[in-house]
């Protein structure tokens, strides 16, 4: 099962940088939460985390 798409995440990371003041230089901060909050919510649904060696080249 693949992780959130960059759809759901999007949305999320600009509401916790708005919510943060919109500081600047902090993009990836913002990103990784987002993604890590919706990675969190789809495993409390039952649904498993992605792989960590998916991503791996071959």
């Amino acid at each position: 099962m693949p992780g959130p798409t960059e759809e759901e995440i999007r949305p999320r990371a600009y509401q916790l940088w708005q919510e943060a003041g919109e500081p600047e230089d902090q993009a990836d901060t913002f990103w990784h939460q987002a993604e890590n909050e919706l990675l969190r919510r789809d495993s409390e649904l039952g649904e498993p985390p992605p792989s960590l060696t998916d991503n791996l080249p071959v």
